[in-house]
């Protein structure tokens, strides 16, 4: 029987922000307990949940 968590398919993402955006992420990160992934994986579900994009609805059979 598996044990833990179970496993979820995740996405790579891969950006370029200029250093001091970094610096402050990390320091953000840090105050809330969080790794820096775990921080910018909030911040966008919030903002995508604020313009009510997420959670997305995916397919069903039947609308496909």
């Amino acid at each position: 029987m598996p044990r833990g968590r179970p496993k979820i398919k995740t996405a790579t993402v891969t950006l370029r922000v200029d250093p001091a955006v970094k610096a402050a992420a990390e320091l953000a990160a840090q105050h809330d307990r969080r790794s820096l992934t775990n921080l910018v994986e909030v911040l966008l579900i919030n903002y995508c949940k604020s313009l009510n994009l997420y959670p997305t609805k995916t397919p069903t059979k039947e609308t496909r």
